[in-house]
């Protein structure tokens, strides 16, 4: 596919709905049409979402997803001004089930390249979101244990990974051959989410069902651990250990920040050759 289409007319191409008054940017609600997207209401997920990559990014979202309200065809409308990589990030996070999403995918996987930016579908954002939500979910669980008497986290932590992985965190980092601490940094969407259902699950089991001490606290993790195993292997055919290693997050996200700063360095670029 050579352009993303707005669906009310054809001839008109991504690239056509772009404004230049300062910044480039274009409207949410003209790339809500082009994705397929009925209503603000419902696309407003999709901007949420990538408005939380830009802060995993660690990339201000107020310079990219730009709220405004404005008249549109006779109507007052909240709508948003969008940077090149916001549309990209929001293309990347939309629904891939639907065509137009996908196509605009593949047309952005074309595009970005010239920005040396190789990532061409949504499951490395979604590493990114997920591992977010990991780092938060692991905080709420550490409050929750300490509430309910942890004495040695650390033990506790490895009782989850020898539920799931038969093994802990440490021996774990050795027969991957990554270097401490950097586990998840490694993991793919579906492990990722995966050792997020751990952590929420036990949270869950240790409030509902009161859970207090620490070989209780321990046993518990365990349990929930061991329960997702078994989810994996059965839906994956494979052990969580044995599942297979992506690219560094970290990796991922340099190319991400380094793809901005270029698309930035164009617009801008291509708005002063308009003055």
């Amino acid at each position: 596919m050579d352009e993303i289409q707005n669906t009310n007319d054809r001839s008109l191409s991504f690239e056509d709905f772009k404004n230049e008054n300062g910044i480039t940017y274009w409207w949410a609600s003209d790339l809500m049409t082009m994705l397929g997207y009925k209503d603000m209401k419902s696309f407003q997920k999709v901007l949420d979402r990538a408005t939380k990559a830009f802060v995993s990014l660690n990339i201000p979202h107020y310079e990219n997803i730009m709220a405004f309200h404005r008249e549109k065809d006779g109507h007052n409308i909240q709508d948003f001004k969008l940077s090149r990589f916001a549309c990209y990030i929001v293309v990347m996070n939309g629904n891939p089930g639907k065509v137009e999403v996908a196509q605009a995918q593949s047309y952005f996987a074309q595009q970005t390249r010239k920005f040396e930016l190789y990532i061409q579908n949504n499951d490395q954002i979604d590493r990114l979101l997920i591992r977010e939500e990991l780092t938060e979910g692991n905080k709420s669980l550490a409050s929750v244990v300490r509430q309910a008497g942890i004495q040695d986290f650390a033990k506790f932590q490895n009782a989850g990974y020898l539920g799931m992985y038969n093994m802990p965190s440490w021996k774990l980092e050795q027969k991957r051959g990554v270097k401490k601490g950097k586990l998840m940094n490694h993991m793919g969407r579906t492990e990722l989410a995966a050792n997020l259902f751990r952590v929420t699950q036990t949270e869950e089991r240790i409030k509902n069902k009161g859970i207090t001490g620490q070989s209780n606290l321990e046993q518990t993790h365990f349990e929930v651990g061991k329960e997702v195993r078994e989810i994996i292997q059965k839906n994956s055919g494979k052990n969580p250990e044995n599942l297979q290693l992506e690219k560094p997050l970290s990796d991922v996200k340099k190319e991400l920040k380094d793809g901005h700063k270029k698309m930035l360095k164009e617009d801008k670029t291509s708005n002063k050759k308009k003055k």
